[in-house]
């Protein structure tokens, strides 16, 4: 049944985004709405089972393994004040009015917190895709979203740690700051020092693509290492590829994940979170949803690009980089689990959310594409 789960996920992706794309938005968007026609909601030709959550997983990991081979580190240097005022703005303001908006709807206070911390998480996988579909991974907007992303994950995690334990869960904020600290200061170690090594040494061996093998045993090291200890396995993921992109391995390895992870894997990624979708239990709560998707957009895309504003970006690629923090993709879905299992989210908001969520990544390509050409346009015309 997988096979043909497969096959089927393979040809409508592929199908729907050639679609996508000769409507004038990114492929992806495609892909996303054609899970949903798979899925339970519509057709049921697709379950989501557990093996397909797996495979959905790696696809994602190989994505922003790319995006980290491809990220142009002078750019990314340069986008350091940005990412930081973008990543921390982008949580601030979503976090103080979705809480607010928690307590309007009658949530305790801390429920109202977590509300808010749900909404200001990023996942910038879909955006990674868009901005590589119009070509502007590599430019300051696409640098300055993909470093904020990073420091959006630590700030939002530490704080929802730090919810936990006021609220007795039983986490210990301390611990979890220490196993984030550790994280970086290693992965960044092992990037630098150990990645090249580890390279070298394979790149001789007497068996078949060694180098490949040797570069996704490390993808895939780091994004464990990132998930053992509380950061998105995405982040150890990109790091992974940052660290290849400086060894003379590069574009070996990018060429060949890229054709791997695009064959198979990603678009089972993209299909995947509208397959996940489960929009039954939620028309009774219809206006909540619609109140809240425009929230999440909203807060996200406005205090991102203030924080790109500030940082000394035009207006234009302000938006710009607002809309590339849209999306909150499987970090928010992780998060909203966690909301449902502590009872800090009854199962009616649980499923609510997972809806407001799809709504965010569905919305963010072509919000992208449209203010990306909005801004080139005014570029060529000054």
């Amino acid at each position: 049944m997988l096979i043909l789960q497969l096959a089927a996920i393979l040809f409508a992706s592929k199908l729907a985004g050639d679609i996508s794309v000769r409507l004038g938005q990114p492929s992806v968007l495609g892909k996303l709405l054609i899970g949903i026609v798979l899925g339970p909601t519509v057709l049921g030709v697709v379950d989501n089972t557990e093996i397909l959550k797996e495979i959905s997983q790696i696809g994602v990991i190989l994505l922003m393994f790319i995006a980290g081979l491809e990220t142009d580190m002078d750019q990314f240097k340069k986008t350091g004040k940005a990412s930081t005022f973008v990543g921390v703005l982008g949580i601030v303001v979503p976090l103080s009015l979705g809480y607010i908006a928690g307590l309007v709807i009658g949530l305790s206070t801390a429920q109202a917190v977590f509300l808010g911390l749900l909404l200001s998480a990023t996942s910038v996988s879909i955006s990674v895709q868009a901005l590589k579909e119009m070509g502007q991974l590599k430019s300051k907007e696409g640098s300055a979203i993909l470093g904020a992303a990073v420091i959006d994950d630590i700030l939002v995690i530490i704080a929802l740690a730090f919810l936990m334990s006021m609220t007795g869960g039983d986490v210990n904020l301390g611990a979890v700051i220490i196993k984030k600290v550790i994280f970086f200061v290693i992965a960044i170690l092992l990037a630098w020092k150990a990645i090249p090594i580890v390279l070298r040494l394979f790149a001789p061996l007497r068996v078949t693509e060694t180098v490949i093998s040797a570069a996704l045993i490390i993808c895939f090291a780091f994004a464990y290492f990132a998930e053992a200890t509380g950061v998105a396995a995405i982040i150890g993921a990109y790091i992974a590829g940052l660290g290849i992109s400086f060894t003379s391995f590069k574009h070996e390895v990018f060429e060949k994940v890229e054709t791997i992870g695009y064959s198979i894997f990603v678009p089972v990624f993209f299909t995947s979170i509208g397959v996940a979708v489960e929009f039954s239990g939620v028309g009774q709560h219809l206006w909540l949803m619609i109140s809240l998707s425009i929230l999440a957009i909203l807060t996200k895309l406005i205090g991102a690009a203030l924080g790109a504003k500030l940082a000394g970006f035009a207006w234009r690629s302000s938006l710009a980089v607002g809309a590339g923090m849209v999306s909150r993709g499987e970090v928010a879905l992780i998060i909203a689990g966690i909301g449902l299992e502590t009872k800090l989210l009854t199962a009616d908001l649980f499923a609510i959310l997972v809806v407001v969520v799809l709504v965010t990544t569905i919305v963010t390509p072509p919000l992208m594409k449209a203010i990306f050409k909005e801004n080139a346009t005014a570029q060529q015309a000054a």
